[in-house]
């Protein structure tokens, strides 16, 4: 590039002809637009200096303004789509307070169930999302502790363990689920106000099983965690008030989150309990027909042909009302007079006497302490053996002789997922009817 400088001395030379204009070379314009400052407007009386014409300055072009650099936006995040964002909220609406509360992904529970609920089951139902629960009170002491070993063994998820208050050793129980880390001890009736301290003390929930409104404001008072409002269409041992009947009045006098039993096993069902207040659903038959359940395969055909009427509430094997399959063995209890049951009661209660390891002197306390709090006859106690050892004879003998204790859902169940398979399906069904439920 040409120095104006250096030209401007060679101008005022006397003997130096004047040279011709330059050309500007095609890249000079624009370095010199690049480095020179801002220019001022000439006026008109200023004339270019023969230096300016020596150096070859031309008339200057304007000076480019130098362009800020812009910000450059991120890409907008794309927004969810109606439906993703619809599913999403679907979502959050079935992941109930009683999901938080146990700790579970889907408010779905498995029962108890004597002779039914062992590890295997429960594991299954736990480690797919729900909250599976060890039947105990069908066993001894020595198999309740390798059963919750065995749950621990094969899933990390919480689980539960369900207890018979008036059992003799129920603390001895309820100190093995405190050192166990047991997220929830159930009760088929309402335990005792030292139960639910000593469990509530070391961090255990308590969930008692209900059939009454009364029952439920009782163990609130207590200081029970949750409960299981189970209706009449329930099986096993069941009270008089319809399910959602029960539901509803339920959920007008506890602040807890609690479920619902007794005639659930879809999605549709899930929707429907929770419409009446309840956080979710407790189910016992439709667990009990499932992959994972150890009841003999004989007897899970013998409920799947079970039609919808196909189930009685009766008071005949254990003085209590109680669902079960209506079978022969039942008609036949039915037609049978109290002096012909007892004795046969009579055997059953010493033969669970020895399966469950109960000391003689323990079960006639544990008779006493019933008959104070029931207030049941001698004979009443007796037959209360009926519904363990001959639910037992069934369930895991495989006799046709024993009971086939049911809820009366039973008459639409036709086949037997596995545990995995029937969570997942009650899920995917509960949102889609929710979804239809939704007002635009």
């Amino acid at each position: 590039m040409n120095d104006p400088q250096k030209s401007t001395a060679k101008a005022k030379k006397p003997s130096a002809k004047p040279k011709p204009r330059a050309k500007a070379k095609p890249s000079a314009a624009p370095a010199a637009a690049d480095n020179a400052a801002p220019a001022t407007k000439a006026t008109p009386a200023q004339k270019a200096t023969p230096a300016q014409k020596a150096a070859g300055a031309v008339k200057a072009a304007p000076v480019a303004k130098v362009a800020q650099p812009t910000a450059v936006a991120a890409p907008a995040a794309e927004k969810p789509s109606k439906a993703a964002s619809l599913d999403a909220k679907l979502d959050a609406k079935l992941r109930t307070p009683i999901c938080d509360l146990f700790g579970i992904d889907y408010p779905i529970i498995q029962t108890g169930m004597g002779w039914v609920s062992g590890a295997q089951l429960t594991a299954a139902t736990s480690a797919a999302g729900g909250l599976g629960i060890l039947a105990a009170a069908t066993m001894t002491f020595e198999e309740l502790e390798q059963a919750i070993a065995r749950v621990k063994d094969s899933t990390d998820r919480n689980f539960g363990v369900n207890l018979r208050a008036d059992q003799a050793d129920v603390m001895k129980r309820v100190e093995l689920l405190i050192d166990a880390k047991v997220k929830v001890a159930s009760f088929a009736q309402a335990p005792g106000k030292a139960v639910i301290t000593r469990l509530k003390d070391a961090g255990v929930l308590t969930m008692p099983t209900i059939g009454a409104q009364r029952h439920a404001q009782k163990v609130a008072e207590w200081g029970v965690d949750s409960v299981i409002a189970q209706g009449h269409e329930g099986g096993g041992h069941t009270g008089n008030v319809p399910t959602h009947i029960l539901m509803r009045q339920v959920a007008d006098v506890v602040s807890f989150p609690f479920l619902g039993a007794g005639g659930f096993s879809d999605g549709r069902g899930l929707i429907s309990a929770m419409a009446c207040g309840a956080s979710g659903i407790a189910m016992g038959t439709r667990f009990l027909l499932t992959q994972e359940s150890q009841v003999p395969e004989h007897i899970k055909a013998q409920y799947v042909k079970t039609p919808i009427d196909g189930t009685v509430v009766t008071r005949a094997i254990d003085g209590y009302p109680q669902r079960v399959i209506r079978t022969p063995m039942i008609d036949e209890l039915e037609q049978a007079s109290p002096f012909t049951r007892f004795p046969k009661a009579a055997r059953n209660a010493l033969t669970l006497m020895k399966l469950t390891n109960t000391k003689l002197m323990d079960m006639i306390e544990e008779g006493r302490a019933m008959k104070e709090s029931k207030g049941l006859t001698w004979s009443q106690l007796a037959m209360a053996a009926n519904a363990p050892m001959l639910t037992k004879a069934s369930m895991v003998d495989g006799k046709d002789s024993g009971i086939l204790p049911t809820g009366q859902v039973v008459g639409v169940i036709d086949e037997l997922p596995t545990v995995a398979e029937l969570i997942g399906r009650i899920m995917t069904e509960a949102k889609a009817t929710l979804a239809s439920l939704q007002v635009e």
